[in-house]
């Protein structure tokens, strides 16, 4: 079990910026205003050969109430809760605030090792706040700056202290203490990873527009409260993974910004969050993208449902907020045929109806994201591939251009997640669009693959396993 530190301080001292420098990556959005971090966010933390779980935290804010404010406290409090060592960071140049003075009993109550860390240290500026620092009476500060990485030697020292202080009938794990050898990480568009393994971590992202319910959703399926939710539009901004099991199954669920219309995204900040949001997209395996039942198949919806299906990534359409529609056959029936009607390039996508917050069809949910996910994974052999061919260019032979008759020779799989295809035709340029649709739409009918993004790539030649004339 890794040690658990928990990245504490009040707004814009610095915090996710030394979660980004543990982790080695940009993953919490970090900007000049203060209170960018809203969720508490996990990560593997390494300074040279320790390994541990960081945990950034949103500042900490004076509010008890059922506030934003209060809410995201009570989200610092549940990580500090949660952790084994807490980090807490003040800003070294702006020296000691009542804010800091005020976290610091809070701190004390919390009954937790807790290690005071100035940061932005660097420079003479910093000499009188670190002084100050002594009042809080958590001793000596460690000087520190999370954006040039000094004082990171000291801080190995202090969370390499901390696993070693672990009772000791908690077993310590070689793992705990060394960086792994190697850091792999599959990559769905490759195709020489394994193939289709049911008992490997499925990567999910929730995504939709602002306020739809997507932070509740993954709150009900965790069963606890770890997001940040509330009545307000836009609150989540980082991409949160959190790690869940669903009937034995590892799934690492990603809660991922609202999305709104490029044109109504202003601020830098929001635009920040967006890209994370899509790059979220870009890494899921299965994407559900969730669905305002009072305000169904907005362009918006449509807009993501489209990059969704440009990304190659499975799709799985959630109606939430269903406990509100009075006719619900009615509205089924008018979703089903806008559905068709309005995203043809992923005809037969599952549609799941649901209430995110009363928890009702969360197992249906779950089995169609779990069915799409193995015709993700789909691999036709060559044999019946070819075979359906012949059958789809008998039955609707392909196009004259020219007064030329096009003839397709051949048809193989080179990859699946998502499952692509190459046609070998005698003119690939002028095949029409009107055809591939109907070789598309062919191959989902014929092997079971309703709403998964297919690739056919036209390729010039000859069937390479004819037999050539000498």
């Amino acid at each position: 079990m890794s040690v658990r530190v928990a990245i504490v301080g009040r707004p814009n001292v610095g915090k996710s910026t030394l979660f980004n420098r543990l982790v080695g990556k940009r993953l919490a959005l970090v900007d000049d205003r203060p209170g960018v971090t809203r969720d508490r966010r996990e990560g593997e933390g390494r300074i040279a050969t320790l390994t541990f779980t960081v945990i950034d935290t949103a500042g900490f804010e004076d509010a008890t109430d059922d506030s934003l404010e209060a809410r995201m406290r009570r989200q610092t409090e549940a990580a500090i809760a949660e952790a084994d060592l807490v980090l807490f960071m003040v800003d070294a140049r702006a020296g000691i605030t009542p804010l800091d003075e005020q976290f610091a009993q809070v701190l004390r109550r919390a009954n937790k090792p807790v290690h005071l860390m100035a940061n932005k240290a660097e420079g003479r500026a910093s000499e009188a706040g670190l002084l100050e620092a002594y009042a809080l009476g958590f001793g000596e500060p460690i000087p520190l700056s999370a954006e040039h990485g000094l004082g990171l030697s000291d801080l190995h020292d202090i969370i390499l202290d901390a696993i070693d202080a672990r009772p000791v009938d908690e077993p310590l794990a070689i793992s705990d203490l060394l960086m792994p050898e190697t850091d792999v990480d599959i990559d769905p568009d490759d195709d020489t990873a394994p193939r289709w393994d049911p008992t490997r971590p499925l990567n999910l992202a929730i995504v939709g527009r602002p306020n739809v319910g997507k932070s509740t959703l993954i709150n009900t399926l965790v069963g606890e409260e770890r997001l940040l939710t509330g009545p307000e539009a836009g609150i989540t901004r980082d991409s949160i993974m959190v790690p869940w099991t669903w009937q034995g199954r590892d799934i690492r669920l990603v809660d991922t910004a609202g999305m709104r219309r490029r044109a109504k995204v202003q601020e830098k900040l929001e635009k920040l969050a967006v890209s994370d949001s899509l790059r979220a997209i870009q890494y899921a395996e299965i994407v559900v993208l969730m669905i305002d039942a009072t305000q169904p198949f907005e362009k918006q919806d449509l807009q993501l449902a489209d990059l969704i299906e440009r990304e190659g990534r499975g799709l799985v359409l959630a109606v939430n907020k269903w406990d509100l529609v009075k006719d619900k056959n009615f509205a089924l029936a008018e979703l089903k045929e806008a559905c068709e009607r309005l995203l043809p390039q992923v005809r037969g996508v599952p549609l799941v109806t649901l209430s995110g917050l009363r928890g009702t069809n969360i197992g249906k949910l779950m089995q169609a994201v779990l069915d799409v996910e193995k015709r993700w994974n789909t691999r036709v052999s060559t044999a019946r591939l070819n075979r359906w061919l012949s059958a789809m260019t008998e039955g609707h032979p392909p196009p004259a251009v020219a007064g030329r008759r096009l003839k397709i020779r051949y048809a193989t799989q080179i990859k699946s997640r998502p499952p692509t295809f190459v046609l070998f035709c005698s003119r690939p340029d002028a095949l029409p669009q009107s055809y591939l649709r109907y070789l598309t739409n062919g191959l989902r009918e014929t092997f079971d693959m309703p709403g998964t993004p297919v690739r056919i790539w036209v390729r010039a030649g000859e069937n390479p396993y004819a037999k050539t004339k000498k």
